[in-house]
């Protein structure tokens, strides 16, 4: 396994973490290869069984554990040479049906086993109801799997299917079953030649076929299916090439399909990216992302650019894309990290009009970005008029000047004026001068600019009247004591910036550090929770306690939603708990700053485990005033998925029946 690229770049951890995973499941289980079409007729099972014979010819032990050729001539004959377990006959009202016997193919543990048809349906009574789930036993006893299937039995494209088709497909597999395949074979033929075959008969017998053209193989349709099911491959393809790049470390763009990352902010133009972002993934169907940078910065935004940042981010959801926050001390730096992780080939960010001295002072993000992307295209878009006027509010890096800096830095320079005194007889005067420079660096530190400032221009007067002659006097005879002037107010300066911004990253990593400390802490007093009074009430104080925010527990009573734990003296009205029961229903988050019913005063976050969704977290802003930010965001959903987990666990011990889910009507 690649510990280190040739580059010199460190691995993904995560990315070699899920490598690792694979391996271990792999090792001792068998191997799935999917033959991917868009409709029957294609020939997925002809090249399955023509890839079975190659096998044979390998010397692979290979039988059929179930394979349908609708009577076509070409398929059945592929059958000879080839072992087939007999089918096991299930009554099924009254007729006998065949179905895979999946205890004789366990029995005779072949090397392969072809099983067609992946998203069937059993007859009631066998072991599963599913024949992925057939599968899924036999690839766990360790025997390698062929089989077939169409694009619309995937169960995420089932509604856009049904919207192409106007059919719905009743037989659906979940996805995560053929992400989790070690193949997918694409069997691929233009809709004219498989509307040929069909007026032929080679894929229904004529009656049935001139039906199946009328209602679903209709040229439309094909090209849709067909659409769908080339991206669906093209997905898979990209996210192995991802992964492969990860766990190598390997940097990128590898430019194989384009994706887009926009880069948004606190100004007015980031809605504008995100909408040009929008409009270029659609011309060259890429997938893109948004993703906004909380630098150490952030702290110091007034509430308003908080609030666009955050307005921005959502607009993206809206829009299709997939949104996240993620810290770094630069942007340029952070953006570009994370495109060559996700390989990422453009970039679009905006460029705010500002005086160009700014630019040379402070540098440009823009700039860096250019100057650092390499392969990676970056698209900057300038910012109209309009935006240049609302200008994003900022807080000063500097914090305010004490008045007591001033007086200690006046007394500071007063005592090493006396000590300088006594002294001057032994040390030079640019010597001496070093002492002036730590009462400055002193200011600087401990109390910031002003401060500072003040304590080199009292210093070099003091200098000036004690230890440059003509003494006693504020005259200066020699020019190089105003670079001594100017050198002084220089280092004070620079110090307090550096001290300022180490003060703000330190104070950026300690609000990450009390986030972690607060989720360490929740899921160590769930951990002893017991009850379902006793996990409610530990995560309603802790939101409590970080937000002071009123919060309630609804849970499921019968067909309804019944408030189990509130804050004290919290009622919920009719209308709340009709919004919490729609956030229930389609396990979606609800009410106060969302897209659905925001005219609530709560926000109901859905408590979802692996058995459903279990609950809803209700929690009432102060004030009611403003966007819930990224962060209170983050913490809360945390909170829903621990409290989703430690429910399941109590219901899983107790021996209860959990939740009626039913209460979501899906």
């Amino acid at each position: 396994m690649p510990v280190q690229s040739s580059s010199g770049q460190r691995p993904d951890p995560d990315a070699l973490l899920a490598q690792v995973q694979g391996e271990e499941r792999q090792a001792c289980r068998g191997k799935l290869k999917i033959f991917l079409g868009y409709i029957a007729g294609v020939g997925k099972t002809y090249e399955m069984l023509l890839a079975a014979h190659q096998r044979l010819s390998e010397g692979i032990d290979v039988q059929v554990g179930y394979v349908e050729t609708h009577g076509r001539p070409e398929t059945e004959a592929l059958l000879t040479g080839l072992v087939v377990i007999p089918r096991r006959m299930m009554d099924y009202r009254g007729v006998q049906v065949p179905e895979m016997d999946i205890d004789a193919v366990l029995g005779k543990k072949p090397h392969l086993v072809l099983v067609d048809e992946f998203a069937h349906t059993n007859v009631p009574g066998s072991r599963h109801v599913k024949r992925y789930q057939d599968v899924e036993e036999i690839l766990d006893a360790g025997i390698d799997v062929y089989t077939t299937l169409n694009i619309q039995h995937l169960e995420s494209l089932n509604d856009v299917v049904a919207q192409i088709t106007g059919v719905t497909v009743k037989e659906t597999i979940p996805d995560r079953v053929i992400d989790e395949a070690a193949e997918i074979k694409l069997v691929d033929l233009p809709p004219p030649e498989l509307l040929q075959r069909l007026r032929e008969g080679k894929v229904y017998v004529p009656e049935i076929a001139a039906q199946a053209v009328e209602r679903f193989f209709n040229e439309g349709n094909l090209y849709a299916l067909r659409e769908l099911t080339l991206r669906r491959a093209a997905e898979r393809i990209d996210e192995q090439m991802l992964a492969y790049m990860q766990s190598r470390a390997i940097v990128g763009p590898w430019a194989a399909k384009e994706s887009i990352l926009v880069c948004v902010g606190p100004s007015p133009l980031s809605e504008r990216l995100v909408r040009i972002a929008r409009r270029q993934a659609d011309r060259m169907n890429a997938r893109w992302t948004a993703i906004y940078v909380e630098t150490p910065s952030h702290r110091r935004l007034k509430k308003a650019a908080k609030e666009q940042a955050f307005r921005s981010l959502q607009l993206a959801e809206k829009l299709g894309a997939t949104t996240l926050t993620i810290f770094g001390l630069s942007v340029a730096d952070t953006a570009i990290d994370y495109a060559r992780k996700h390989n990422i080939t453009r970039i679009i960010i905006g460029k705010t009009l500002r005086p160009r001295w700014q630019e040379y002072l402070f540098g440009s993000v823009v700039d860096q970005l250019i100057h650092n992307s390499g392969t990676i295209d970056v698209y900057v878009i300038s910012s109209s008029e309009t935006t240049l006027k609302e200008p994003v509010e900022i807080e000063s890096i500097l914090p305010a000047a004490p008045p007591h800096g001033f007086i200690t830095g006046f007394t500071l320079v007063a005592l090493v004026t006396v000590i300088g005194f006594f002294i001057k007889s032994f040390i030079s005067p640019t010597n001496l001068m070093m002492l002036y420079v730590l009462t400055v660096v002193i200011a600087a530190y401990r109390w910031g600019l002003r401060p500072a400032v003040f304590t080199a221009i009292i210093g070099v007067l003091a200098f000036d009247f004690v230890f440059i002659p003509p003494y006693f006097t504020f005259q200066v005879s020699d020019i190089e004591y105003f670079i001594t002037f100017v050198g002084l107010i220089g280092v004070g300066a620079l110090i307090s910036f550096l001290v300022a911004r180490v003060r703000e990253h330190a104070l950026a990593a300690q609000d990450r550090e009390n986030e972690t400390n607060t989720l360490y802490a929740l899921s160590r007093e769930l951990a002893t929770a017991v009850d379902i009074d006793s996990i409610t009430g530990v995560v309603g104080n802790h939101i409590s306690d970080i937000f002071q925010w009123e919060y309630a527990f609804l849970l499921p009573e019968g067909e309804n939603l019944g408030v189990r734990t509130t804050s004290p003296g919290l009622v919920l009205g009719a209308d709340e708990i009709a919004v919490a029961t729609w956030s229930f229903r389609h396990g979606a988050i609800a009410g106060y700053d969302t897209d659905t019913l925001p005219a609530s005063r709560f926000r109901f976050i859905p408590l979802v485990s692996s058995r459903g969704v279990l609950g809803i977290l209700g929690v009432k802003p102060a004030g009611s005033e403003g966007l819930i930010s990224p962060e209170q965001t983050r913490i809360l959903t945390a909170f829903a998925s621990q409290a989703a987990l430690a429910l399941e666990r109590v219901i899983l011990v107790s021996g209860l029946s959990g939740p009626d889910i039913s209460l979501s009507d899906r």
